[in-house]
């Protein structure tokens, strides 16, 4: 079995990479949006041609991006979304939200800080973890059978 596994969420921190290395092995393929944030941020008028207010400026951004996050979360057998502890990820429980409503096995990735505000996020998922590893373990453990250790 090969897995398809779209990682949305907080990009300022390795814990893509983490999930990467810890599936080493794994018939796992790996997406994500774009984590650059200057050019998550300023796609639409580097490509559309510049805006005068900001609103737009950033719209732009977004209705591209929406591209590559919808076509990801579609094409995806599980949806792992990290939210992580400095900002406010509205974009990562939309994400989320769009995973569940698609039927999308649902993983999620959240500090202590995180329980309560997002008590229906984690409702819709298939599990919560605060640690990036652990993904690798559940991984790993759909794909073969085999519990960590």
């Amino acid at each position: 079995m090969t897995l398809k596994v779209y990682l949305s969420g907080e990009i300022h921190t390795d814990w893509r990479e983490q999930i990467i290395a810890g599936s080493k092995g794994l018939d796992v393929s790996f997406d994500a949006p774009v984590t650059d944030h200057a050019a998550s941020d300023d796609c639409g008028v580097a490509i559309l041609g510049a805006e005068d207010q900001k609103y737009w400026h950033d719209h732009k951004g977004a209705m591209m991006n929406a591209i590559r996050t919808r076509k990801g979360i579609a094409d995806a057998d599980v949806v792992v979304v990290r939210f992580g502890e400095k900002y406010k990820q509205w974009n990562a429980a939309f994400d989320a939200g769009f995973a569940a409503a698609l039927g999308k096995s649902l993983i999620v990735v959240h500090g202590a800080e995180h329980q309560h505000p997002l008590k229906e996020v984690d409702a819709a998922a298939l599990a919560v973890t605060d640690d990036p590893a652990k993904v690798a373990d559940i991984l790993r453990y759909v794909l073969t059978g085999k519990l960590p250790g």
